[in-house]
């Protein structure tokens, strides 16, 4: 008998949404600063204005058991593959399209699908194995094998989304750990690595005061995406959120046209209908075959 799951709030849907949006301007933003600034140095920016707001946002309730954790290795090797992650990500920021980029990074469920079969056991039906073969087709579509695209920015992207879908898989495995403690980690790992190698970055000998507010600006779109995507899990299941996530394409699409006069070509546009298309379709199929779940519970 088919699950029947009740309709998700009207707050939890806008939350998501306003959770991707908030990480479509980090990109924006990323874009823009990395025609003037080195990556390493946006990257360290990022991590440690979100370290700082963290610890203004959590620090004064949680203290010392925002380390807490059974699994620290994890933690930091699941650290280590989001910070990665976004230095590869952004340096794909400098040269491909904000829509491009973005459509690249949505071809990590394809790959997480991929690992879960092979590090978790997870079986591989006959819908998964559609589902990776329409990713591919439309990550293929984007970046197109063979032109100038693909030997840039877009190596770049598919590293990133295999280390994002790594650290998906990781954050599955810490599945019982506080929320918390696992937004945490990413951020003092991040913070402290760049840090330490902070003194051989190119600093530059000025920066305006507008780019060091913009720059900070990005780091507080990015707390602030992560943010509102623990409040919508709160109110919701994963299962009737992730459809919503996919919203981030559009958004990506119109900021990168208005803002950089970028918009996809054909090709481009038809691989990321494929991506999205498979992506929304496996969620909700799969979601009616689950039985109810209850939203998370973020203490």
């Amino acid at each position: 008998m088919t699950a029947r799951h009740g309709p998700v709030p009207t707050i939890a849907v806008l939350l998501i949404l306003g959770s991707v949006l908030c990480f479509t301007m980090l990109d924006t933003i990323t874009k823009f600063t990395t025609r003037l600034y080195p990556v390493a140095l946006l990257v360290w920016a990022r991590y440690t204005v979100q370290f700082v707001a963290m610890l203004l946002w959590l620090g004064r309730a949680m203290g010392m058991r925002l380390l807490h954790t059974r699994r620290p290795r994890l933690q930091l090797v699941r650290a280590g593959l989001l910070l990665l992650s976004s230095v590869l990500f952004v340096n794909a920021l400098r040269t491909l399209p904000l829509a491009d980029a973005t459509a690249v990074n949505y071809s990590t469920p394809v790959i997480v699908v991929l690992l879960a079969v092979v590090l978790l056991g997870e079986h591989m039906n006959r819908l998964r194995v559609a589902f990776v073969i329409a990713g591919l087709v439309g990550m293929v579509l984007i970046v197109r094998p063979g032109t100038d695209l693909f030997r840039g920015g877009a190596l770049f992207a598919l590293g990133a989304a295999a280390c994002y879908a790594f650290y998906q898989i990781t954050t599955r495995m810490l599945s019982g750990e506080n929320p918390h403690v696992v937004l945490f980690y990413p951020a003092l790992v991040g913070t402290v690595a760049m840090s330490l190698i902070a003194p051989t970055f190119d600093w530059p000998v000025h920066m305006p005061w507008s780019h060091v507010a913009l720059i900070v600006l990005g780091g507080l779109f990015g707390t602030l995406g992560h943010f509102l995507f623990i409040l919508a899990f709160r109110r919701a299941p994963a299962s009737g959120l992730t459809p919503f996530t996919y919203m981030q394409l559009v958004f990506a699409m119109l900021v990168g046209w208005l803002v950089y006069a970028e918009f996809p070509d054909g090709f481009t546009l038809l691989g990321m209908a494929v991506i999205a298309g498979s992506g929304l379709y496996i969620t909700l199929h799969e979601r009616r075959r689950m039985p109810v779940a209850d939203p998370v519970t973020v203490d």
